[in-house]
């Protein structure tokens, strides 16, 4: 037992200085610890207010596009009213064309129905190849409408669209 008294201040110095440098240790540790996170949410606040500055600078593009593609549907609708309103006049004017046609061929059918009968036949044939023609011209010049507003919208709607593929590269 006299060894381990002689022993034992010996052991309490050691612990006592095993015990301090735990103590630095774990306080050298906890500094570091304390830098690196530190530094982490620095680097995070970098982070979001890049990322902020990165949204509100693609929804100033994005707002600036869809702008752009408004205005061309605007431009648009507005080529495509045009095209409407020039096919409504087209018809007034064909109305009056085949108005036109049929009174001739009324005229015709009439001019033709007195006289012989060697006449009469010949003129009732050439009364029903003018109605016949009158009828060609006036559904030649009604598909002919229905294909030019036809192909007015679809030139319209067609530039509408090149229009809105284009401002979607500025």
């Amino acid at each position: 037992m006299a060894i381990w008294m002689k022993i034992l201040p010996y052991l309490a110095v050691l612990l006592l200085v095993l015990g301090s440098l735990y103590g630095v240790y774990h306080h050298g540790v906890t500094v570091t610890n304390d830098e690196w996170q530190a530094k982490w949410s620095e680097r995070d606040a970098r982070d979001e207010a890049a990322q902020a500055t990165n949204e509100a600078a693609e929804r100033t593009k994005e707002q600036s596009r869809q702008q752009a593609i408004n205005k061309v549907v605007q431009n648009g609708q507005a080529l495509i009213d045009t095209a409407a309103a020039a096919v409504t006049a087209a018809n007034r004017e064909s109305d009056r064309l085949r108005s036109a046609a049929d009174g001739l061929a009324s005229r015709i059918a009439a001019s033709q129905a007195g006289g012989n009968s060697c006449t009469a036949a010949a003129s009732a044939a050439a009364s029903r190849a003018a109605m016949v023609l009158a009828d060609v011209l006036k559904r030649a010049d009604q598909r002919a409408g229905d294909l030019a507003g036809y192909a007015d919208q679809s030139h319209s709607r067609g530039v509408t669209c090149e229009q809105a593929y284009d401002s979607l590269g500025k």
